[in-house]
């Protein structure tokens, strides 16, 4: 008779255990010997997603200390929430938070839309050097800098020599002091943001349209349905699961915001911070103006676990409605 046999049933199946987790860490070490060549070459993300992203971590502490601009960051006089006390406790918390969510929220449903739009035009262009110049002209914004597009708004916005008001003036209107009149700038930033990146959005869409098996629409085509039918029968539901995907990973981010077109297009004018000031322009100007880094790092941190608890909360829902088209 065997050994494992004479021995009690708790005995043997900690014994088969053990077996099975050498096993697997045979079977690992010998996985990372045949695929050495691609480990190496994920060295160098690894490293750059480590400095930028994880050893920056450790300065979280600054949001609940009392630190000056010499102080080391692990020094400092403990004062555990005052920071959020403070912040919360100003007008700017609710505004740069209400910006940040509905300027973000917008550039979601609006750019997506329009991209997905503008690429099922693009695969239905049967002049494919037509399609690409177009495909060019809609991806060419992507590659200009803020400071490039900023300038740009104001040759349109100028109060002096602005195309825009020169328009009015020729129509017989009044010309409008653009850079001093808030309520104007929610348009200008959601007309701006979607002109820069909506082309970008659309090269992927577009991608996920040519790479769709020809013999769905051929199999649309036998039964009957027009072009516009296998768009709405065929097109559509195959980008959904990307759409999706897109949209989570842009949930993600939906409390960051893009510094070049909050802070750079509206010139950082101070009469325009309600309508444009988010929570990352607060951090940067907390940090330039007033060197308060308790408080800058405490709207990080309040950012972050905002956008955590969204990420999560959404991929929840997804995962309940359509399992695969979830992150994780």
């Amino acid at each position: 008779m065997h050994t494992e046999n004479r021995l009690k049933p708790n005995q043997s199946l900690a014994i088969r255990n053990k077996k099975k987790s050498t096993n697997k860490c045979k079977s690992f070490f010998r996985y990372l010997r045949d695929k050495k060549v691609l480990f190496f070459m994920l060295i160098p993300g690894l490293a750059v997603m480590l400095v930028n992203s994880y050893m920056p971590m450790f300065g979280i502490v600054l949001a609940f200390k009392n630190l000056d601009n010499y102080g080391n960051i692990f020094g400092g006089k403990w004062i555990w929430f005052d920071n959020f006390k403070y912040l919360f406790g100003s007008s700017q918390a609710y505004y740069i938070t209400r910006n940040t969510l509905l300027y973000n929220i917008v550039f979601i449903l609006i750019g997506s839309t329009i991209a997905v739009i503008l690429a099922i035009a693009l695969s239905e262009i049967l002049n494919r050097k037509l399609a690409k110049f177009y495909q060019s002209v809609f991806f060419l914004p992507y590659f200009l800098s803020w400071v490039v597009v900023s300038y740009l708004v104001f040759s349109i916005l100028s109060s002096d020599m602005g195309a825009l008001n020169n328009l009015l003036k020729s129509l017989g209107l009044e010309p409008i002091n653009w850079y001093v009149s808030p309520k104007f700038w929610p348009g200008i930033l959601i007309s701006v943001n979607t002109w820069k990146w909506t082309g970008y959005d659309c090269v992927i869409y577009l991608a996920a349209i040519v790479g769709i098996d020809k013999s769905y629409y051929e199999a649309a085509a036998v039964d009957g349905a027009s072009r516009f039918q296998q768009i709405r029968k065929v097109t559509i539901p195959m980008l959904v699961p990307l759409v999706i995907i897109l949209t989570l990973m842009k949930i993600g981010r939906i409390f960051y915001t893009d510094m070049g077109l909050f802070y750079t297009v509206p010139r950082n004018m101070g009469i325009l911070y309600k309508a444009t000031s988010t929570i990352d322009t607060y951090v940067y100007r907390a940090l330039s103006q007033t060197g308060d880094l308790g408080m800058a790092a405490a709207a990080g941190f309040y950012q972050a676990v905002l956008g955590f608890i969204l990420v999560m909360t959404f991929n929840t829902i997804v995962r309940r409605i359509d399992k695969e088209s979830a992150l994780f």
